[in-house]
């Protein structure tokens, strides 16, 4: 578990959708306790299981930074969703990008705890924000995504700049045109 990284923009792997988690052991408590350490080393709010390339509907948060507002969400289940608003985000995939995006502005979410038991929350704002962001990812959704043509233009220099460090390293990967 300490191997894993945050993975950047472009990697493949941020584009899969993720499968259903189907088995809460050790292993995945073990995940989710590196997945805090990894956000929290980044100053992140949030972080889904496929940004460090586990491929499974799994997401944690902590809007405050405070230790006791850690939550884990397995298998989550947005629903009930109700007005918009728009606002900028941010993703520890793509360093120093940030994107309007308009967002539902209140929502259920079910999901299971680190026990495997169902639970429900309604959340509004930032936290109803940060569930879909985290969501998204579930889903292979990016930020990218989800930019105006001039946000991608704005971007296009740092967007090059991870491409070219991905590039590097994986010298086969081509950019899309």
């Amino acid at each position: 578990m300490q191997d894993l990284r945050i993975l950047r923009y472009p990697d493949p792997r941020l584009r899969k959708l993720s499968a259903p988690v189907t088995e809460i052991n050790s292993e995945l408590r073990q995940l989710v306790a590196r997945m805090f350490e990894l956000m929290r080393a980044d100053r992140g709010v949030g972080l889904a299981a496929p940004q460090v390339g586990v491929n499974q509907r799994l997401f944690i948060i902590n809007p405050t930074g405070n230790p006791q507002d850690d939550r884990v969400y397995i298998n989550p289940e947005l629903s009930d969703a109700q007005d918009q608003d728009e606002a900028e985000e941010g993703c520890l995939s793509l360093p120093k990008i940030t994107v309007k995006v308009l967002r539902n502005r209140k929502l259920r979410m079910r999901a299971q705890d680190l026990e495997g038991k169902w639970f429900e929350e309604h959340a509004d704002g930032y936290v109803a924000r940060i569930w879909q962001h985290e969501n998204d990812h579930l889903d292979g959704i990016l930020i990218v995504d989800k930019m105006s043509p001039l946000e991608k233009l704005a971007a296009r220099k740092t967007l090059r700049e991870l491409e070219d460090a991905y590039a590097a390293v994986h010298p086969g990967w081509k950019r899309k045109r």
